[in-house]
C-alpha cells in the first residue's frame, strides 16, 4: 500500500473505533504488553555521584539508566516540539496529526509529515516492529492506547529516554550524551539538545561518527524548528548553528577500573563508592607519568584513604588497565607480596607498647644468631650500640629481629589480623623473618596498618563501598606508642624537594631480590601506600623503595590538604636516654640476664688522637671474646684481653664499635690527626 493509502486508512480507523467505543476499549483492555523492564548498564559511581565506569548490557549495548529529573528541560521541550506537540493531550495517538498527515499526503502524493505520537514511538521501541506495514502501524496504535491507560506521561517518557536508538550500539538519550558529548544530559546546550532530539528518526543515517555532516545538517533543522516555534529565540538558534558538532565518540569514563569491577561483581546494579572521581584522575594520571620510560613490564599500586574514618579515596590497581608487558588487568592494591621492612614501624610500637623499649633505648646492632637464623642489615655493616629511634630510621635489620624474638612472632601476626590484614605464610608457623618481610600482605593489608599507626593505635580497616557501615574500631596500640612510632617516622628525612621534615611520618621498603619496592606513610588526616615492581615477581635490579616509592608518596600526599600530625598523647615519656628508667635504658633480649652492660672506658667519645700511632682500646665489664668494627667494617676479631691496640692510622674520623660474646656493644666516635 502506498503511503498516502495507510495514512488515510488510519484516519478512517480511528473514525470507525470512535463510533465503536466499547469494541474499541476491548480491543485495547485485551492488548498483552511487552516486557516494560530493560537491562540498564551496571554503573559504579563516586562519593558524589560522578561516573567512575559502566557496563554493557546483554547483546554489547550502551543502555543506561536515566529518569526525566536528571534530563535537561531544554531536551524534553524541543522533543514535544518537534515530535509530538500534543503529547500531553492526547491518549496514545493524535487523531488531528493523522488527519494532517493524511491530507498531507493525498494533497503531495507523498508523505510530508509523520503522525506517530511519542506514544506510538515508544510501542514501537518495545516491541522493534516494522513502522511501514499496515499490520505494524495498526499494532503500534493499539499498543500505545494500552500503554496510555496502564502509564502515566512521565513514565511513557522514561521508556522513550531509556530506548531511543542513536545509532550503532547506543541506546537511550544518557548513553548518547555521554558517547557523544561525554557529559550527563542535565545540562544541555541548544546546539546538543538538538542533535539528541534528531538523531533517533534515523540513528544509523545520521550518526555523528560516520556522518557528521549528516548529523550537522539534522540537528540544524531542529534548531531552525524551535526557533520557529518559540522554543528558543531566534538569537540562541543562531548562535547554536556555530557550535561544533561531534564527529567521533567519547569513550565511557573508565576510572578507578579495578575496583569498579570488583564492584560490579557483586552484582548488577549501581555502585556508590567512596573514591573521589577528580582525585582517582589525578592519580591514574600520576601512575603513568611515574611509569613513563620504564621497563613495560613494571607496574605500580597506588592506595590513598582517610584514616579518620577508614574511606579509601582513590585505588590504582596499575598504570594502565590492559593486557600488556605489565599485566595491568591485574589489582596490585590487592595482590599479595613480601611487604619488606614496612613492618618494622608495627613491631617498634608492640615493643614500646609492653615496655619493651622507648624511642631513646639503647639496642645493640651486633652480629647474631637464633638457633639457625642469623639477620643481616641490607648493607651487611653493623652500627653497634644505638637508640631505638635511629635503628628504626635506618632500618636496620638486627634490632628489629632482637625486638621480634622478644615480643614472639605470633603476637606480631595477631595483632597485624587484629587491624584487618589477612598476613599469609609459605609455611608453617610464623618465624623471627616475619619482621623483615616474611609474610604475603598486600598494599592495602599495609595501608591499612599504617592507618592505625596514623590513629594512635586504633585499627582502622579501610571500606570503599559508600554503604558499607564504619566497623567499630579495635585497639591494637595505645596512643602514646602509635604516636612515638610516627614521631620517629616523622623524624627520617624525606626526598628532595618533598619539603620539610616532620610534615609526613613515611617508612620505604624493599623486599630480598629487589621484587618490591614500597613506600607507606601519613599525615593528620590521609594514609598513602605504594607498590611498584613486576605482577609476576621477577627481580627488578636496583629497584629501592626509598629511591622509586617516596617521592611517588609525597605526590600522591601532596594531591590533599596537608593536615599536620597529631601532638603527643599527655601520658607520653619524652626524655633523653639519660633520664629514662634503668629498665629502659639499654634492650636487653630474652637470653641476655647480664645486668652490667658493656663499657668503652678509652677512648672517650669525640677524642682527638695522634694518626700512625694505632688506638689504644681500654674495656670494662665485658665478656670476651671481643669484635672491634670501624665505621661498620671488623678490623678487629677473637681479641680476649680488655685492652689492646686497635691497627688504625689513617687520618679522619671514625666510629668504634666493640662487641662482646654476649652481644653486648659500646660505640665512641674518634678523630685521627
Amino acid at each position: 500500500m502506498r503511503p498516502e493509502r495507510w495514512l488515510l486508512a488510519l484516519v478512517l480507523l480511528l473514525w470507525t473505533g470512535a463510533m465503536a467505543r466499547d469494541g474499541l476499549d476491548r480491543w485495547v483492555d485485551a492488548t498483552v504488553l511487552p516486557p516494560l523492564v530493560h537491562d540498564t548498564a551496571t554503573e559504579v559511581r563516586d562519593r558524589n555521584g560522578t561516573l567512575l565506569r559502566a557496563y554493557k548490557v546483554p547483546g554489547d549495548y550502551w543502555r543506561m539508566a536515566v529518569t526525566p529529573d536528571r534530563v535537561d528541560p531544554l531536551f524534553f521541550d524541543m522533543l514535544l516540539a518537534y515530535e509530538d506537540k500534543r503529547f500531553h493531550q492526547h491518549r496514545g495517538i493524535d487523531p488531528w496529526a493523522m488527519a494532517r498527515a493524511g491530507w498531507q499526503a493525498l494533497g503531495h502524493r507523498e508523505i510530508v509529515s509523520g503522525a506517530s505520537t511519542l506514544t506510538m514511538q515508544v510501542a514501537r521501541l518495545l516491541e522493534d516492529g516494522p513502522t511501514g506495514q499496515w499490520s505494524g502501524k495498526l499494532r503500534q496504535m493499539r499498543l500505545a492506547l494500552a500503554l496510555e491507560r496502564q502509564l502515566d506521561k512521565q513514565q511513557i517518557l522514561q521508556i522513550y529516554l531509556l530506548l531511543a536508538p542513536y545509532g550503532g550500539n547506543i541506546e537511550g538519550l544518557r548513553a548518547a550524551s555521554l558517547s557523544y558529548f561525554g557529559k550527563e544530559p542535565l545540562r544541555l546546550t541548544p546546539a546538543q539538545a538538538a542533535l539528541l532530539v534528531a538523531l533517533p528518526q534515523s540513528p544509523e543515517l545520521r550518526r555523528p561518527d560516520r556522518a557528521p555532516d549528516i548529523a550537522r545538517a539534522a540537528r540544524d533543522r531542529v534548531l531552525a524548528r524551535m526557533a520557529g516555534a518559540g522554543v528558543i529565540t531566534a538569537e540562541a538558534a543562531r548562535a547554536a548553528l556555530r557550535d561544533p558538532s561531534p564527529d567521533r565518540r567519547v569513550p565511557m569514563p573508565m576510572l578507578a577500573p579495578h575496583l569498579a569491577d570488583r564492584a560490579s561483581a557483586e552484582g548488577p546494579g549501581r555502585h556508590d563508592l567512596t573514591v573521589d572521581a577528580d582525585l582517582q584522575a589525578r592519580l591514574e594520571a600520576l601512575a603513568r607519568r611515574a611509569m613513563t620510560g620504564r621497563d613495560p613490564r613494571l607496574s605500580l599500586a597506588i592506595l590513598l584513604a582517610d584514616h579518620q574514618t577508614g574511606e579509601v579515596l582513590a585505588s590504582v590497581g596499575s598504570p594502565s588497565y590492559d593486557l600488556g608487558a605489565g599485566q595491568g588487568f591485574i589489582d596490585m592494591t590487592k595482590a599479595l607480596r613480601s611487604p619488606g621492612s614496612t613492618l618494622k614501624p608495627l613491631v617498634y610500637g608492640l615493643a614500646f607498647d609492653r615496655g619493651l623499649a622507648h624511642p631513646q633505648t639503647l639496642i645493640a646492632d651486633t652480629p647474631v644468631q637464633f638457633g639457625s637464623y642469623a639477620p643481616q642489615n641490607f648493607d651487611g655493616r653493623f652500627r653497634g650500640e644505638l637508640s631505638v629511634a635511629r635503628a628504626l630510621q635506618l632500618s636496620l635489620n638486627i634490632p628489629v629481629v632482637r625486638l621480634t624474638e622478644a615480643l614472639g612472632p605470633a603476637h606480631l601476626m595477631a595483632a597485624l589480623r587484629t587491624t584487618g590484614a589477612r598476613p599469609e605464610l609459605a609455611a608453617g608457623a610464623p618465624g623471627l623473618a616475619i619482621s623483615l618481610g616474611g609474610v604475603g600482605l598486600t598494599l592495602e593489608d599495609l595501608t591499612t596498618s599504617y592507618a592505625m599507626l596514623a590513629q594512635l593505635g586504633r585499627a582502622q580497616p579501610l571500606r570503599w563501598r559508600r554503604d558499607e557501615p564504619k566497623p567499630t574500631a579495635a585497639r591494637i596500640l595505645s596512643p602514646r606508642a602509635a604516636w612515638s612510632v610516627g614521631h620517629v617516622l616523622a623524624g627520617i628525612t624525606p626526598p628532595p624537594a618533598a619539603g620539610p621534615r616532620g610534615r609526613v611520618a613515611f617508612k620505604t621498603g624493599t623486599s630480598y631480590g629487589h621484587r618490591d619496592a614500597l613506600a607507606l606513610g601519613f599525615d593528620g588526616r590521609h594514609v598513602a601506600g605504594i607498590w611498584m615492581g613486576r605482577p609476576d615477581g621477577t627481580p627488578v635490579p636496583g629497584a629501592f623503595g626509598g629511591e622509586l616509592a617516596a617521592p611517588l608518596l609525597f605526590e600522591v600526599l601532596g594531591q590533599v590538604r596537608h593536615t599536620p600530625l597529631p601532638a603527643p598523647p599527655a601520658d607520653t615519656l619524652m626524655v633523653s636516654h639519660a633520664h629514662l628508667p634503668q629498665a629502659l635504658k639499654r634492650f636487653r633480649g630474652p637470653g641476655d640476664t647480664s645486668q652490667q652492660a658493656l663499657r668503652l672506658t678509652f677512648p672517650p667519645d669525640r677524642a682527638r688522637l695522634t694518626a700512625g700511632q694505632g688506638v689504644p682500646i681500654k674495656l670494662r665489664d665485658g665478656t670476651p671474646p671481643y669484635t672491634v668494627l670501624a665505621n661498620g667494617a671488623v678490623i678487629a676479631a677473637n681479641q680476649h684481653r680488655p685492652a689492646f691496640t686497635l691497627p688504625l692510622s689513617e687520618p679522619g674520623f671514625s666510629t668504634l664499635s666493640v662487641i662482646d660474646a654476649k652481644g653486648r656493644a659500646a660505640r665512641v666516635s674518634v678523630e685521627l690527626r
